[in-house]
């Protein structure tokens, strides 16, 4: 018996399903965040985990294994100097799922996947010191 081994093939060919769940792995690497169905994440969510896992480890042979699926070497090289480094002490669960609700045209159950220590971006650190000083000269120029 097969249980618990299978995977969803997501209506598409071997080749666009490997294609495309790369890209996804890739994409979440490098903004941390992606918006898409709950069926793609939680195949993308096996495919990441697994990466981040041997991005743990910083070898030659662990980041040519990775760079079958990475093709973007900057993606790659982040993904063992910064994000495996983050996860060093934690065991699994290095993603999370939110669901975000149906899409309009389609009904189709959206969600966030992203990584669970994510750090917070230069950009919008930097915008919330413009906001404050925004603020702080805007009390200024009231009082």
């Amino acid at each position: 018996m097969k249980h618990k081994i299978g995977f969803n093939k997501l209506n598409k060919t071997p080749a666009h399903r490997r294609a495309m769940l790369s890209n996804q792995a890739t994409v979440l690497f490098k903004h941390e965040r992606i918006v898409t169905t709950h069926a793609k994440a939680v195949e993308t969510r096996k495919l990441a985990e697994k990466m981040i896992t041997r991005a743990k480890v910083d070898s030659v042979h662990n980041r040519r294994i990775t760079a079958r699926r990475i093709q973007d070497e900057a993606i790659l090289a982040k993904l063992f100097t910064d994000i495996g480094p983050r996860f060093k002490d934690r065991a699994g669960g290095y993603t999370r799922i939110l669901r975000v609700g149906a899409r309009a045209h389609d009904a189709a159950d959206m969600v966030i996947l992203e990584l669970v220590d994510q750090k917070v971006s230069e950009k919008k650190a930097e915008r919330e010191k413009r906001k404050a000083e925004k603020k702080a000269k805007a009390e200024k120029k009231a009082s």
